[in-house]
């Protein structure tokens, strides 16, 4: 058993900060990543978090908050926060390929990429397993489409303000004009929400990959709204 590179705590900070500056990084130095090819994440993730965690420490379980009630089992929130920084986080050493948790390591090109946006401070604030907050679409005048698909970036925030979150993360990054924001919703569990319409779009062959970031599609807002719609259902 390695140790442990931070103390043992059944509770969400020690699940976030274990996952994202400890875990992600050592995955990263597996074979599977460091073969190039995809992968499937939750396999190798367990392999890494066994070297570190008893049986017994990966199965407690901790209070949920703001759900009176509820808990949390500290191997099930490391394998969320793991991928969930995996999946959106800038400085993650991963591109998420949309199909059964599968992800591949990023190129150099990849990885030197201006970062467009980090929600870090809104996981970091909250960490917790479940959260609700609000998906959100924008796109540029510059490149809006009136009778056919255009690029649409996809994303959440856990802040109560979607226009802060969206001006702030164009604001410096390389554009040069205002967003327009197309359309908002405010859901329960916003990250497994905006994960699903992603994979949605991946499925249907709409991600646009030559965009910063991997959360911009080649869509509509009806495709979009249709897809809010029907998992909300």
């Amino acid at each position: 058993m390695k140790p442990l590179p931070i103390e043992f705590e059944p509770n969400a900070s020690f699940c976030y900060r274990f996952a994202r500056y400890h875990l992600l990084p050592e995955i990263a130095q597996e074979p599977e990543a460091q073969s190039g090819e995809s992968f499937k994440l939750n396999p190798v993730i367990n392999r890494v978090l066994a070297r570190y965690l008893t049986e017994a420490q990966v199965g407690m379980v901790y209070p949920a908050r703001d759900t009176e009630g509820k808990m949390h089992q500290v191997g099930t929130a490391i394998r969320f926060f793991t991928s969930l920084r995996a999946k959106r986080s800038p400085e993650s050493p991963f591109v998420w390929l949309g199909q059964s948790g599968m992800y591949r390591l990023k190129s150099e090109t990849e990885l030197t990429m201006e970062a467009v946006e980090d929600e870090d401070e809104a996981l970091e604030e909250q960490a917790n397993v479940e959260f609700n907050g609000w998906v959100y679409a924008f796109t540029f005048p510059a490149i809006k489409k009136t009778s056919e698909a255009f690029p649409i970036k996809v994303g959440l925030t856990t802040a109560a303000d979607v226009e802060t979150r969206v001006f702030g993360q164009c604001k410096g990054a390389g554009f040069f004009e205002k967003p327009e924001i197309l359309g908002r919703w405010q859901v329960k569990r916003v990250a497994q929400v905006e994960d699903a319409i992603h994979a949605v779009l991946k499925a249907r062959g709409r991600w646009k990959e030559d965009a910063p970031g991997d959360e911009w599609f080649i869509t509509t807002i009806e495709e979009v709204q249709s897809i809010v719609r029907f998992i909300g259902s």
